[in-house]
Parts: structure tokens; C-alpha cells; sequence
């Protein structure tokens, strides 16, 4: 088993509110691993650290052994770990184009080489469109993002989120504010691109049919802490994650 990411003992506290309360799990590489739990149990912070949108208040980050506990977040997409977000985070005023390849070039050397000769960019727009294709948006490809439906907006997200090709995805809420009936697509989406682009993925989902048929391993949060880890069946059965969340729906 190869662990691509671990947590060992993180904790984050703001003031007397500890939002993550020393928090141990390890991810297998090439793994689908989510992390459910109510309302403030603490998962979005936990992305958060992960993401080095916050600094922890202990513990350590490690990804592929190397310790990134203080790493900035804007070097993380340079490492391979690419994150969403609960809202949609797309440039509303750009072509669904421009944005993947923004993001795609958001890594590279060039990232602020604005007066560059175009004959440099061509391998982004090549990776734009290799992207974009794989989402599924290749016929609105020069449509403006905010014209997109909802469900669409969220496969461009996904799209600039995989055009650095990072190898970790952290997905929090992917399914958010998307119709019932779009969302079987969006996780076959995200499926195939697991599978096909040897990604680990890292998901903070409400909806539980969607934990249930996606996950290799679920962890379980309560008030920062852990409360419980294991397979979709070993948390279906798991007698306290049954009364505290699940509702008995999958007895």
C-alpha cells in the first residue's frame, strides 16, 4: 500500500473553538477517500489546511512522505494537489476555453510572462483543449462561464482543477446546488478521471448516495475529531454512524 497523504495529529483552533481536533488519517494512493460528517464537524477546514489555505494550529501534513505542513497554498497546485471549492469558482466573463487555459498555465513558467509570443502558450491551448474534451465541454468551448448551466459550471471547475494535472484532487462539494439528475453525471465524470488518469481523490460530500457508491474508504467526523474510518459497508453497519448520520437508509 502507498500512502500518498497523511495527517498526524493536526489540529486547528480559532480562539477557544478547536475546528479540527487532532486529526490522523492516511490516504492510499489512487484511492477515492471521503470524509463525511455534519455541519461543522470540521471537514472544510480540515481541506482547508490540506489546501494550505490555513496553517494548522499543530500537527503535520505530509504528502508523498515530504513534509508540506507550511506550504503556501499557491504552491500546492506546483506539487500535485489541486482543490475545489463549495462555490463555484470559475471566471464568470472569460470563454469556458480561456479559463482552462488560464489554469493550465497558472503552473507553468509562463504564468506572468503576459507579453510573451503566442507560439510560447501553444502547448496550454493544447492542454485546454485535451481538458476540455475529457469534461465533456468541447461544444461550448468558446460560450462565456457564466452563461453555463449550473451542472456545466461545475465540469469547467473540474476542468481547471485538472489542467495542471495534478495527481491528489480534494473535491469539496462537488455536487452542490447541481439538480438530482445531473448528478450521476458529474460523479461518472469525476469516476473516469480517477481511473483513467491514475488520480487520488479526496471528497467532502452531503450527499450520501453519492459516498456510498463512489468511496474506497469514508472517514467520519464529529466535532473535529474522527469518529469513525472504514469501507462503505463497514460505516453502513457501523452502529453510531448509523444513528448520528446515515438514518438507518442503509441497513
Amino acid at each position: 500500500m502507498s500512502i500518498i497523504l497523511e495527517t498526524r495529529n493536526l489540529r486547528k483552533e480559532f480562539g477557544a473553538l478547536v475546528a479540527v481536533d487532532d486529526v490522523s488519517i492516511r490516504v492510499e494512493k489512487g484511492s477515492f477517500h471521503a470524509i463525511i460528517g455534519p455541519n461543522g464537524a470540521g471537514k472544510t477546514t480540515l481541506f482547508n489546511l490540506l489546501s494550505g489555505n490555513l496553517p494548522p494550529t499543530r500537527g503535520h501534513i505530509f504528502y508523498k512522505e515530504q513534509d508540506i505542513t507550511r506550504l503556501p497554498a499557491h504552491r500546492m497546485a506546483h506539487i500535485g494537489i489541486g482543490r475545489s471549492f463549495q462555490i463555484t469558482n470559475i471566471f464568470p466573463n472569460l470563454t469556458v476555453f480561456e479559463n482552462v487555459r488560464l489554469a493550465a498555465q497558472a503552473v507553468g513558467k509562463d504564468n506572468f510572462r503576459l507579453l510573451s509570443p503566442a507560439s510560447r502558450f501553444r502547448r496550454y491551448e493544447e492542454r485546454a483543449w485535451e481538458v476540455i474534451r475529457q469534461v465533456g465541454l468541447d461544444e461550448r468551448a468558446f460560450m462565456l462561464a457564466r452563461t453555463l448551466p449550473h451542472g456545466d459550471q461545475r465540469k469547467l471547475e473540474l476542468g481547471m482543477l485538472l489542467a495542471p494535472d495534478p495527481e491528489l484532487l480534494l473535491l469539496d462539494e462537488p455536487t452542490a446546488g447541481m439538480a438530482a439528475e445531473q448528478v450521476p453525471e458529474l460523479m461518472s465524470l469525476i469516476r473516469r478521471v480517477r481511473e483513467t488518469g491514475d488520480k487520488t481523490i479526496m471528497l467532502v460530500e452531503h450527499n450520501m448516495n453519492v459516498v456510498m457508491q463512489a468511496s474506497d474508504v469514508i472517514t467520519v467526523m464529529h466535532q473535529g475529531a474522527v469518529l469513525a474510518e472504514g469501507t462503505p459497508a463497514e460505516i453502513a453497519a457501523n452502529e453510531i454512524v448509523q444513528k448520528a448520520y446515515l438514518g438507518g437508509l442503509y441497513t
